[in-house]
């Protein structure tokens, strides 16, 4: 008994602090409610854009992503690596080996590499097995020959930022200039530049994309701003996600498996039990009631009594 009052007690006393939390809290964002920050008014969501990748059936336009690899290999590897994708894995967007062994030499980044003759450090044409070499040789020197900014990796850029590939296409179609109510505090300094789809409005990396052809396509698609945002932003899907297709696949038989085996597992329940239907349960044995009167009837003869 005493331990179920301690018990109510020490209940009880939660259910206290809880209420003077809420109404706490309560009376607190009445009195002084949260202001929004200068960054949640201005900063817009990434712009409404579609991919032939988007939805369940998705799949990658072999034509679009490889413009943007064009637009990736032109533009954007001057600052950018894709340290988690190789060049043989170029194989995915339709180029055959010999195409993808004359990129791997072409590309103009060597590779390092140690001379096996001095034991020095060394740089190399770029092999088909080897992964996209970074621009620089290390983060300090990112940093050096970017006012102390660090451009990312793009490997998985499409996946590790909120909204995706549409993030990156509105990150590159958004430069423009800062409002004139934009807060003096908030107006890019030296070396930033205004990207309202950026977190905090202001962004290191300058335009990328300046004007209209600054790509000359292979298969003659006019290289507009937008056309070259997409086209990129579709390549990187890919690197994030190069069996997005396989596993759209394998997630589509597994869908109709699992249908199939639900509906012949219903029909094989209704075989089993359709003429079980009706039936009523009937007591066998000593529980039979015509044996437990024959029994109590024998009782009562030989004199047995309860």
């Amino acid at each position: 008994m005493l331990s179920r009052l301690i018990a109510i007690g020490v209940g009880l006393v939660f259910v206290l602090v809880l209420l003077v939390s809420f109404f706490s809290g309560a009376k607190a964002y009445i009195v002084d409610p949260p202001v929004k920050s200068v960054e949640s008014r201005f900063h817009l969501e990434p712009k409404e854009v579609h991919f032939a990748s988007d939805g369940p059936f998705g799949k990658f336009d072999r034509e679009q992503v490889q413009r943007g690899f064009q637009v990736f290999k032109e533009v954007c590897s001057a600052c950018h690596s894709l340290r988690l994708v190789a060049f043989r894995d170029l194989e995915g967007l339709g180029y055959n080996e010999r195409e993808i062994k004359a990129i791997a030499k072409q590309w103009q980044i060597e590779v390092p590499d140690i001379n096996p003759d001095t034991g020095e450090a060394t740089t190399r044409k770029a092999l088909p097995s080897d992964h996209f070499p970074s621009p620089y040789a290390n983060e300090v020197a990112g940093r050096a020959a970017n006012n102390n900014a660090l451009p990312p990796d793009l490997s998985d850029i499409a996946k590790a930022r909120e909204g995706g590939a549409a993030y990156v296409y509105s990150i590159l179609t958004g430069f423009r200039d800062p409002p004139a109510n934009l807060p003096p505090e908030n107006r890019p300094a030296a070396n930033l530049h205004y990207n309202p789809y950026f977190a905090n409005l202001n962004i290191a990396m300058p335009p990328p994309l300046v004007a209209d052809e600054q790509v000359a396509y292979a298969d003659g698609t006019k290289a507009t701003v937008d056309q070259m945002a997409k086209d990129v932003a579709a390549f990187l899907v890919w690197t994030a996600e190069p069996k997005l297709e396989n596993r759209h696949r394998t997630g589509l038989a597994t869908v109709l498996f699992l249908l199939v085996a639900t509906l012949l597992a219903y029909l094989a329940y209704r075989n089993i039990w359709a003429d079980m239907k009706g039936r009523k349960v009937r007591a066998i044995g000593p529980l039979d009631p015509e044996n437990m009167a024959k029994r109590e009837a024998a009782s009562r003869e030989a004199g047995i009594t309860d």
